[in-house]
This record gives C-alpha cells, structure tokens and sequence, in this order.
C-alpha cells in the first residue's frame, strides 16, 4: 500500500506509542487527584504542555487541550463570540475554512452575528485589503486558516495578524495542517488564539489543543470540572497528551530536513502530472504552499471513480477533506478559486511524508496516466471534445 493521505491523518510513530502505553496501565492514574501516583502523571501532563508552548512560542499557561482541531476551532469561535458579545457581533473568516469553522459560523448567523466571508484569489489567497476594509467597530473576531487543508495554500498569517493588532481585533487561525510544518510564532504574528491536533503529525487521535494568548477571555465551550484551569472540563487525557508531546518533539527534530525531502517528492509529482497528463490543472499556489500538498484537477472523469481505481492499485488518496468524504458536492474550496463544477468533481489530493520515496511517486504517476486515459474513453464529453477539436484542426 502506498498512503498518500497524510492531511487526512498520519499514522502514530512507534516512539509515541511507547511514550504513551505505561499511561494506559501502570500509570493510568487520573492526574486530577491529590495522591501521589496522581500527582506524577499530573507532571508530565504540565512537561507536555510547556513542550508544546515553546514550539509556537507561547506560554504553558495559554496552552489548552481538547480533542482536536474541530472542537479548538468550535471553542476558539463560540468561547470568542459569547465573552465578546457585547462589544459586537461580527466575524470575519474565508470561504476555504474548515467547515468546522464555516459551521460554527452558519450556526452563529442563527443566532444573530454577522459573518463576512472574503473571498480568495485563484491561488486560495485572502486579499489584506478586503480583510482591512472588512473590519468594522462591532468585529470581534477575525478566524482565517494557517494553511488549506485541501489545496494547501499557505496564507499570509503575520500580516494577517498586524492587520487585526493594528484594529484591536482578536486574530485566530486554524493551524491544523501547518502546526509542526510551517514556522509559527504567536507573539511575532500577533496570533491570539490558535488551534491544532496531534494526529496531523505522527500522534494519536482524540487529542489538540487551543492557544489563547494570555488576558484574553474565552467562555469555555465545554463545562463540568475544574480541569484546564476552570476552561475546559473533562478527565484529562493523560496518555494522549504525553503521546502529543512526544509526536512534537520528534516532528520539530529534524523537520527542516524532512520538509526539504518531502518538497522534492512533491515537486516530482506535480511535474510529471502536469507535462504528462493532458487537461490536468495544479490547484493553490505554486510557491505559498505545505511541503507535502499537491492537488489536481482532472476534466472529464469524476474524482471518486479515479479514487476507487487508485485503491484497487493499493494508493490511498482523496479527493479533498476527509471530513467531507460522502458528500457528493463539488469541494468549496475548489469552487471559492473559481474552478467550475464539472473540473472540481474531478479533483485528486496527495500528500506525502518522510515515508514515501520517489519510486512509490513514479508508480503512483505511471498509474494515474493509465487510470485517468481509461476513465476518459468512457466519458462522453471527452469524446464529444475530442471530435470537436479534431474539426476545428480540419476546418482550419
């Protein structure tokens, strides 16, 4: 098998599951407590969390855990919109968000905030201008993502945050495919809250956390106990977050080196789709993009017939986010960057690691050239185009 589904979710290193398996069984003691088993597990839950600080340069305190990315970005956004109801009731985000993020807006219009949603450029880029000129005295809120989960373009998040520094608008972004990739530091880009998940980088599922930046008030999205300080209630998952911290140190160990690896890979692969496969488009920027992310589109063949062939050829792949997969509408991401419904049905993305090599890249483009040219000597509208083409050369 060959996986190049690494947005979606990667798989948990060896290294982090031996970190996390004694908190299963001889130290599965809850960290809450005040005996003195407990109180062990208690500090390596607080020796993650000031690991986890320093590789975005926060503070141990503004660091919060919660499941994942989704419920970071609910809270960063609902804690966000009720601490600060009284001062307004407008948001402003992007028509590519996550759609835990575009949800959680809808949901808020329902109950009477106002939400502008920038558009992008061809390349999934927000325009600083329009944000600028978007910003009014009830803004509460500005939540535009580090980087696109599905087409991987990466934003310009310091002037992003200068923009909202500047307005005394609070900034958060959405940092689940970027945190462990792309340089983040919160104090030089004026990042107020930030949100990521461990499973995006060799760690396990269940598990993120949510920056706040110290002074700002956030109403807490789940209540109960005491636990995160009075913000978060829950048990604290104690294995999971001292898998976290390991996936962090061995993602930030190294890591320039694996990007510069995986970008050849990836660099590889867009080239040889591109010159060897007709009608074929690179969708996000070409040079504001996630080391790992290539995605296409193919006209004239639907997107889940190319995944199904790729799996019986032992390829994983997707054809956008996996939080959308059995939805048979075209990606929003794609249709926010201008490309029609019929090209982004027909939409292919891969992403890659450490782990692929450049023979799995070559075998997995030699297999879509074939996939892709049986698809479309069944596809009508390719006929019909090709006999088009080849009357327009006779009339010519």
């Amino acid at each position: 098998m060959i996986y190049l589904d690494n947005a979606a979710t990667t798989k948990v290193k060896k290294e982090v599951l031996d970190e996390m398996l004694p908190y299963f069984m001889d130290n599965f003691y809850n960290p809450s407590s005040i005996y003195s088993s407990s109180r062990s597990v208690n500090k390596m839950v607080e020796e993650a969390r000031s690991v986890i600080a320093n590789s975005i340069n926060a503070e141990k305190d503004e660091i919060y855990f919660t499941s994942g990315g989704s419920e970071s970005d609910n809270w960063a956004i609902k804690g966000i919109a009720l601490s600060r109801k009284n001062k307004g009731k407008h948001i402003i985000t992007s028509k590519i968000e996550h759609h835990a993020v575009l949800e959680t807006c809808k949901l808020l219009e329902k109950e009477g905030y106002e939400i502008t949603y920038l558009n992008v450029d061809k390349d999934g880029l927000i325009s600083l201008d329009e944000l600028e000129k978007s910003i009014r005295e009830d803004t509460i809120l500005v939540s535009i993502m580090t980087a696109n989960n599905e087409i991987g373009t990466i934003e310009p998040i310091k002037e992003i945050g200068e923009i909202c520094k500047k307005h005394n608008v609070l900034f958060h972004t959405d940092a689940v495919q970027a945190y462990g990739v792309v340089d983040i530091d919160v104090n030089n880009m004026n990042i107020d809250l930030l949100s990521t998940s461990a499973h995006k980088i060799n760690g396990p599922k269940g598990i993120g956390f949510l920056y706040v930046r110290k002074g700002v008030m956030i109403s807490p999205l789940i209540n109960g106990g005491s636990q995160e300080r009075g913000k978060r209630a829950g048990t604290t998952n104690s294995a999971s977050i001292i898998g976290f911290k390991k996936a962090v140190e061995l993602k930030f160990n190294g890591r320039l080196e694996n990007n510069k690896y995986i970008e050849s890979l990836r660099d590889h692969l867009i080239d040889r789709v591109l010159s060897e496969i007709p009608y074929s488009r690179l969708n996000g920027s070409k040079d504001s993009r996630l080391p790992n992310n290539a995605n296409f589109s193919f006209e004239f063949i639907e997107g889940e017939g190319m995944l199904l062939k790729l799996d019986s050829k032992g390829i994983c792949a997707s054809s956008g986010s996996a939080c959308t997969s059995g939805s048979l509408d075209p990606s929003h991401v794609l249709l926010a960057i201008g490309l029609p419904h019929e090209i982004a049905h027909g939409s292919l993305r891969l992403t890659m690691s450490e782990d692929n090599t450049l023979e799995e890249i070559d075998y997995v483009v030699d297999t879509l050239k074939e996939i892709i040219s049986d698809l479309r000597s069944m596809s009508p509208l390719y006929e019909d185009f090709v006999n088009k083409k080849k009357e327009s050369v006779i009339n010519v």
